[in-house]
């Protein structure tokens, strides 16, 4: 790292997610969200030195990396997983982790996924009130069960924007005056 930057993280520079079939969930980020190709999928590899450098001895694995704007996801299919492999972590659990997608229009994207065969867990949940006001959320999962979101942060940025304040997806962005402060989230 640069010495200016003192050893400080500067980034997210990607997102992994180890799949059962990697063809199946091509299909899925791809086809079906519309992600684009970073790298085609590549061809098995392995050898003595990705085992210790993914922490699997005898690993051998393919991957591909895909965009979403400036972020990428990286998918891994493995060709030895263990037998029995649990589900994804419940959200309240240590270590759950979970992908979420910024969208302009929840409502919509929502009912083109569920013509497309997508299953969300819940109705859109809106939150009303609080540092977090104006977003819109609701759950669904990809082939394996890893837990995804569709995210819409709508309601203030336009105010926040025209008052000169930035917004970077709604989190700890200044609200109107006026705002109501205590957090309260609503399904609809």
């Amino acid at each position: 790292m640069p010495r200016d930057q003192g050893g400080k993280v500067k980034g997210l520079h990607h997102v992994g997610i180890t799949v059962k079939d990697l063809d199946a969930s091509i299909r899925f980020y791809h086809d079906i969200l519309g992600l684009s190709f970073s790298n085609e999928p590549s061809p098995w590899f392995d050898g003595e030195e990705l085992g210790p450098a993914v922490g699997v001895p005898g690993a051998a694995l393919r991957q591909v990396s895909l965009l979403l704007g400036d972020t990428t996801l990286e998918l891994l299919e493995y060709k030895s997983p263990p037998s029995e492999t649990p589900a994804p972590l419940r959200s309240n659990n240590r270590g759950a982790s979970h992908v979420a997608f910024l969208v302009d229009d929840i409502e919509a994207t929502k009912a083109e996924l569920e013509a497309k065969g997508i299953a969300f867990f819940s109705p859109v949940n809106v939150v009303d009130e609080g540092v977090l006001a104006g977003w819109r959320w609701v759950y669904f999962s990809d082939p394996d069960g890893y837990p995804l979101e569709l995210v819409e942060v709508a309601y203030y940025n336009a105010e926040e924007r025209h008052a000169g304040h930035s917004v970077a997806g709604g989190v700890g962005a200044p609200r109107p005056p006026g705002a109501p402060t205590p957090s309260k989230v609503n399904s609809g």
